[in-house]
């Protein structure tokens, strides 16, 4: 909601907007917050479940069908005829775009994001590629030092430009190669012998590193910093469990923050005059430092029952977030509701976007997660079956 919030600002509360570019960022802030949440989540699935099979049936059916709707509905002005296509992306093939978002690595992949805020999920596909790459060489605790060593990396990173590889090879070809990639190392990973599943694993691994690292549309920096803040939300998730040690997991988070903010000190670029480099050094720490104490008093609250309203705002979290900016777009392109301020309008998009996430969720997500677990107990269930140990079980 928060980020739902902030790109509101700019169609109906302008001069809020105006009075806190430079000073916070409610979007970046609540998104760092996401990844956090993310990183202490997404491996206890995984290990949940055991089976990199299930891990990526399950993510398939709980993110692709509502971002397929969502792309559609973002282009559909488009391909009516009456709007044109978000900025940057009209200079790219049909067929590179839509492979690339297919990947959801396109931020990655030097492809503008067919909705803004789907560059986050490139993001969210790199940590899982790394997530089962650990799973497969066996290194899934060691959450807390990867954590750091990212954050440590994201000091030299600072170094290096961005988008590197589509600028030396074409974005054509690095998508076409990427999309490959990821297909095998997918496939690799899902299977059933452990020697394909961890090449699988590995792979899939490389090829995020090598995206964040040389092929990000922002500077490499941002991104081995985003993926550090995923994996600080695993060690917290390791400590809780007690597969490592508090202490070691602390010491980790510590190397995590020093190095995130020494890297946000000395990475940002200038300008000409200087004029950009403390706001984003500002937003930057600010944005670390709050979403840092929100998750750690989140944690602390874990326990506590939250009212109904709370928990069915987070139950169709993924539906807010891909949705708010088609009811923008609705609202600032054919309704005008742009330009001066308008707390009523405000009121009536947050009242509008909640009854369309909850429809989406009930409709769209609900229902594609429920095939999801059909599909993942047919996968346990044939593996299973396939195991010496069961064909002796009398049925």
């Amino acid at each position: 909601m928060l980020v739902a919030l902030h790109h509101a600002f700019y169609v109906f509360l302008p001069d809020l907007q105006v009075a806190l570019a430079g000073r916070f960022d409610p979007g970046h802030y609540g998104v760092l917050v996401f990844f956090l949440v993310s990183g202490y989540i997404v491996p206890a699935s995984l290990e949940r479940h055991g089976s990199v099979r299930v891990f990526w049936i399950s993510r398939f059916f709980r993110l692709y069908p509502l971002l397929a709707v969502a792309c559609l509905l973002g282009v559909l002005p488009f391909l009516l005829g009456v709007r044109g296509l978000r900025a940057g992306l009209e200079e790219f093939d049909p067929l590179t775009a839509v492979v690339a978002h297919a990947t959801m690595l396109q931020d990655l992949l030097a492809v503008p994001n067919a909705i803004n805020v789907l560059w986050t999920l490139s993001y969210e596909m790199a940590f899982y590629l790394l997530v089962v790459a650990l799973w497969a060489v066996g290194w899934q605790r060691r959450s807390a030092p990867i954590a750091a060593g990212l954050a440590v990396l994201a000091l030299p990173a600072g170094l290096l430009p961005a988008a590197l590889l589509a600028r030396t090879a074409g974005v054509g070809p690095v998508v076409a190669a990427a999309a490959a990639v990821l297909a095998v190392a997918v496939a690799a990973a899902m299977s059933e012998r452990p020697g394909p599943r961890t090449a699988g694993g590995l792979l899939g691994g490389l090829l995020a590193l090598a995206l964040v690292a040389a092929n990000s549309r922002v500077e490499p920096w941002e991104g081995a910093v985003m993926l550090a803040v995923m994996f600080a939300g695993t060690a917290v998730y390791r400590a809780e469990r007690g597969q490592v040690s508090r202490r070691a997991t602390a010491l980790g988070l510590g190397a995590v923050a020093a190095a995130s903010l020494a890297a946000v000190a000395w990475a940002p670029r200038q300008d000409a005059a200087g004029a950009q480099t403390w706001q984003a050094r500002w937003i930057w720490t600010s944005s670390l430092l709050l979403a840092a104490a929100t998750f750690g008093a989140a944690w602390l609250l874990r326990r506590r029952r939250f009212p109904r309203w709370a928990t069915g705002l987070g139950t169709a979290s993924f539906s807010v977030y891909l949705l708010h900016p088609i009811l923008l777009m609705v609202a600032a392109q054919f309704l005008g509701r742009t330009g001066r301020m308008d707390v009523p309008g405000m009121l009536v998009f947050v009242a509008a976007l909640v009854a369309l996430s909850a429809a989406s969720y009930r409709w769209i997500e609900a229902p594609a997660q429920r095939a999801g677990r059909r599909l993942a107990r047919r996968a346990v269930r044939g593996r299973v079956d396939r195991s010496p140990v069961a064909t002796a079980v009398p049925r």
